[in-house]
C-alpha cells in the first residue's frame, strides 16, 4: 500500500516508561474511572466516517442486516454453548496440511483451544516454579493488592521457558499463517516475536478480578487512526459481510497506541493467548468469549455511528433493539466504551445488540499444557482460569520490531516491558530469569537476541523486514 514502507522504524520520540501500577490501570471499570465525554473533535470524525448520502444509506441498510444476524448468533450461542468454540490438537494445527474445515471453524469463531501443546508434567512444573518465584519475592506487585492473583511478573525463569518452548513457538507460527498479506508488504508471519506479558494464579472463589467483556488492541484508535480505520473499510462502506479479519495490510502499521495510556498496546498481536498450568472448566472462572469474529467486529465498528431514538425504559426489549429504533448519529462525540488511553469495554448499555448475558460463552475445560487463543478483535472476559501464562502470537512487523528492541532493554534491566506499569520491577528479585535461561535459538531470536536468517526463497517483503530487524 502506498506510503507504508518501513514507517515507524527509527522514527519518533523515545518510548517513555510508564508509572508503577497493576492491571487495574488498564481498564476504566477496574480503576473506578467514570465515563467522560470525548472532545468535540470526535463529532467531526464521526461525520467524516458516516460520509455522504449514498454511504449513509449503505450504513443504515447494513445495520439492519447486522442486527438481524446478531439475533441469530445469540440464539446459536445460547443453544450450542461450548460447541461454538473449536478445539484442535497440537499435531493437527502444526501439520503440513491441517483440516480445511477445522481451520475455517477457527477463523469463523476467532477463539479456540489447542490441545496438548506441552505435556502436563511440564505445565504443572511451570506452576510450581511460578509459585516459588512469588514466594521468594513477596514484594511483587499484583491485583487485587490484598489478595494478589494477577502478578506484575514478566521475567521469571518459568515465563522465559514457556515463551521459548519449541512447541509453543510452532503453534504461534501456525496461527500467524492464518493471516494473509501482499508479498511486498514488510512483514514475516514465520518468525514469531516474544511479547512479555503477565501471569495469573486465580484463587478458588475469587470474585474481585471480575473484569467484564473487553477487546485488546486499543479503543478509540480503531476510528481515529486513519490506517487502523482503513482495516474496516468494508464495514464502513456498508458491506460488513465482506470484512476479512485475517488480512494484514493496514493492520500491520496501524497505530493502536495514540495516547500512551496504561491500556494502550505497542505491538500488533495477531492472537492473544494463554497457556494453562491447571485444569479449569466452565463455571470455574475460566475465559469467556463471543465466538463470531466478523459479526462482533462489524458491530463494534458500527455501534458508535448509531444512536437510539427511544430509550429502553419506554420500550420492550425487542422494540428497543429493533433497527427501526436506531438512526445515524452525526451530532455527538459518543464512542461507547472507547475511552482515551484505556482498553475497549462492552456492556449491555453500551452494546445492547450483543446480548452479552447469553452470548458470552465459556471456554471448554482445559488441562495443564493446553492453550486458549483469541483473535486480536475478540471480545472476552478477562477472568482467566486458575493459573495461566499470557503468551500471544506476534508477527515481525515494523512497529513490532521497535517494541521488541525496547523490550529487550527492559529485560536486561529487569524492568517490565514498555506496555506495562513501570518501576524497577524484578531488577532485584531472587531467581529472576536471565539471557542464559533462553536456550533455543528460535526463542532467542524471538526476544531480539539473535539475528534473523535471510534466505533466497523469501518474498521481497519478508526479506526486507528481516534485514531491517
Amino acid at each position: 500500500m502506498p506510503g507504508m514502507g518501513m514507517m515507524g522504524l527509527g522514527a519518533g520520540a523515545p518510548r517513555q516508561a510508564r508509572s508503577e501500577g497493576d492491571i487495574s490501570s488498564v481498564f476504566a471499570s477496574l480503576s473506578g474511572e467514570e465515563a467522560k465525554p470525548l472532545p468535540p473533535r470526535f463529532i467531526d470524525l464521526k461525520r467524516q466516517i458516516i460520509g455522504d448520502e449514498a454511504n449513509q444509506r449503505a450504513l443504515t441498510d447494513s445495520w439492519v442486516r447486522l442486527c438481524d444476524r446478531l439475533g441469530q448468533a445469540g440464539e446459536e450461542i445460547e443453544r450450542k454453548k461450548q460447541d461454538c468454540i473449536p478445539q484442535i490438537a497440537y499435531e493437527e494445527l502444526t501439520s503440513p496440511s491441517p483440516s480445511t474445515s477445522t481451520l475455517s471453524a477457527l477463523k469463523r469463531a476467532g477463539s479456540f483451544v489447542v490441545r496438548g501443546v506441552v505435556d502436563e508434567e511440564t505445565a504443572t512444573g511451570w506452576l510450581k516454579g511460578c509459585e516459588k518465584y512469588i514466594g521468594d519475592n513477596p514484594q511483587v506487585r499484583g491485583f487485587p493488592k490484598d489478595d494478589k492473583q494477577v502478578f506484575e511478573l514478566y521475567w521469571s525463569k518459568t515465563q522465559l521457558a514457556a515463551r521459548s518452548h519449541p512447541r509453543s513457538l510452532a503453534v504461534q507460527r501456525s496461527l500467524l499463517t492464518l493471516f494473509t498479506h501482499p508479498p511486498d508488504f514488510p512483514i514475516s508471519l514465520t518468525t514469531p516475536l516474544t511479547y512479555a506479558d503477565r501471569l495469573r494464579i486465580r484463587h478458588p472463589g475469587d470474585a474481585q478480578f471480575a473484569l467484564g467483556p473487553h477487546m485488546d488492541g486499543g479503543s478509540i484508535e480503531r476510528w481515529e487512526d486513519p490506517m487502523y480505520r482503513a482495516v474496516y473499510k468494508d464495514i464502513l462502506n456498508g458491506n460488513w459481510e465482506a470484512f476479512d479479519a485475517y488480512t494484514i495490510g493496514e493492520r500491520g502499521v496501524a497505530k493502536q497506541n495514540l495516547y500512551d495510556g496504561p491500556g494502550s498496546c505497542g505491538v500488533f498481536r495477531a492472537f492473544q493467548g494463554w497457556t494453562s498450568m491447571s485444569e479449569t472448566g466452565p463455571g470455574e472462572g475460566t475465559l469467556r468469549v463471543y465466538p463470531f469474529i466478523r459479526e462482533l467486529t462489524a458491530y463494534t465498528i458500527l455501534r458508535p455511528l448509531f444512536r437510539e431514538k427511544e430509550s429502553r425504559a419506554s420500550l420492550t426489549y425487542e422494540q428497543y433493539l429493533d433497527p427501526s429504533n436506531w438512526v445515524l448519529d452525526p451530532t455527538t462525540s459518543a464512542f461507547p466504551g472507547s475511552p482515551l488511553a484505556r482498553s475497549q469495554e462492552f456492556n449491555d448499555v453500551t452494546h445492547p445488540h450483543l446480548a452479552l448475558n447469553r452470548s458470552m460463552v465459556s471456554m471448554p475445560t482445559v488441562k495443564p499444557g493446553d492453550q486458549a487463543w483469541w483473535h486480536c478483535e475478540s471480545v472476552h472476559n478477562g477472568t482467566g482460569p486458575s493459573a495461566v501464562l499470557y503468551i500471544p502470537a506476534v508477527p515481525l512487523t515494523p512497529s513490532n520490531i521497535e517494541y521488541i528492541k525496547d523490550q529487550r532493554s527492559t529485560f536486561f534491566e529487569g524492568r517490565p516491558g514498555p506496555d506495562f506499569p513501570g518501576g524497577e520491577g524484578e531488577a532485584h528479585f531472587v531467581g529472576k530469569g536471565v539471557e542464559g535461561d533462553i536456550l533455543s535459538k528460535e526463542g532467542r531470536r524471538a526476544m531480539g537476541l539473535e539475528p534473523f536468517e535471510i534466505t533466497a526463497d523469501l518474498s521481497s517483503g519478508e526479506k526486507s523486514i528481516r534485514q531491517k530487524a
